[in-house]
């Protein structure tokens, strides 16, 4: 599947579906989540919160309040706080099981960050190969617009050349 790369904040962006960098509690801390929370309010910590706990790797939707979207899908890639980091396999379960979850209900725009790297712990290069790798993979019946958001200029620096080393098929 075709994507974009951009840089910014998650919580400015419009879409149909926003991704959430979850622990699997989907208490919504600090990073994306933070983010998300503060341009969405308090309820939707409050909604995903009562959703939780996902197992390692799952989703859960919320509304997505005062953002700029329909929904957000709160995509577990690390577990709860405290309670151990991200993985492999966990954040490419929670990249796949995300764009699974948009496409199957429909929507046609998703913008998903660098699920567990960041304060999950996870190597940003190697979870954006991850992820990057997964969204390349998909094949979707809706979705068309997919954009992978990072956030700074080093970080997207970063993630722009992660994703023309898979889109060219460099492992």
């Amino acid at each position: 599947m075709e994507f974009d790369v951009i840089e910014g904040d998650i919580a400015a962006r419009s879409a149909d579906v926003l991704v959430n960098a979850a622990g699997t509690s989907l208490r919504m801390g600090s990073g994306v989540a933070g983010a998300l929370r503060r341009g969405a309010g308090r309820a939707i910590n409050e909604e995903a919160v009562s959703k939780g706990p996902v197992d390692l790797g799952g989703t859960a939707v919320t509304d997505a309040y005062d953002l700029d979207a329909e929904i957000v899908v709160h995509a577990a890639a690390m577990p709860h706080y405290g309670d151990g980091k991200a993985t492999a396999a966990s954040v490419r379960l929670a990249a796949h099981n995300a764009l699974k979850r948009a496409d199957r209900e429909g929507y046609r725009s998703l913008v998903m960050p660098a699920l567990g790297c960041g304060v999950a712990g996870f190597d940003l290069e190697r979870g954006a190969r991850l992820i990057a790798s997964e969204i390349d993979a998909f094949r979707p019946e809706s979705l068309a617009d997919v954009r992978f958001i990072a956030y700074g200029e080093s970080e997207a620096e970063t993630v722009r050349r992660v994703a023309e080393d898979v889109r060219s098929g460099e492992p």
